[in-house]
């Protein structure tokens, strides 16, 4: 059964703080300034794009499952200096995604992970319909597979 989904980025004001710090503050953030010297390469968690060469991203520690459970978790994202949220339609897919091999973990509602897979780009979407055809999987968390960074969540729509 199709179940649709909403993938979401995220947001822009969770960073704008980041963006007006010293790089000595960043230092403390475990946070830095690259500049773009290859795309794809840089995925923006924000805009859910790459950033293209020459762009500004902030390399940035980041706790993308805070939550009590043994599954909590962080790791290290990227984030456009000038980074707009993305706001994605209903089963759609950002082209971020289509060219990498993902990680799907889906969690229940106690945020315990159920299932696990990897996936190509350009099949996430059907993936994410077949987790979510178990009822006890709550939301899902793509992340890139060879890095392990976090790149977004997904929800029931």
């Amino acid at each position: 059964m199709k179940q649709n989904f909403q993938i979401t980025a995220l947001p822009a004001n969770q960073f704008k703080s980041h963006f007006k710090s010293s790089d000595k503050d960043l230092s403390r953030l475990n946070a830095h300034w690259l500049i773009v010297d290859q795309t794809p390469g840089y995925p923006c968690r924000v805009t859910l794009e790459d950033a293209k060469v020459g762009e500004k991203v902030l390399a940035c520690y980041f706790e993308h499952h805070q939550v009590s459970s043994a599954y909590c978790a962080s790791g290290p994202i990227f984030v456009r200096e000038k980074a707009v949220t993305a706001q994605l339609k209903v089963n759609q897919v950002p082209q971020i995604l289509n060219n990498r091999q993902l990680s799907l973990r889906a969690y229940d509602h106690n945020h315990m992970m159920v299932e696990a897979t990897l996936v190509w780009g350009k099949d996430v979407a059907e993936s994410i319909q077949e987790q979510l055809n178990n009822t006890s999987i709550q939301y899902i968390h793509i992340h890139n597979a060879l890095p392990g960074c976090f790149s977004c969540a997904v929800e029931r729509a």
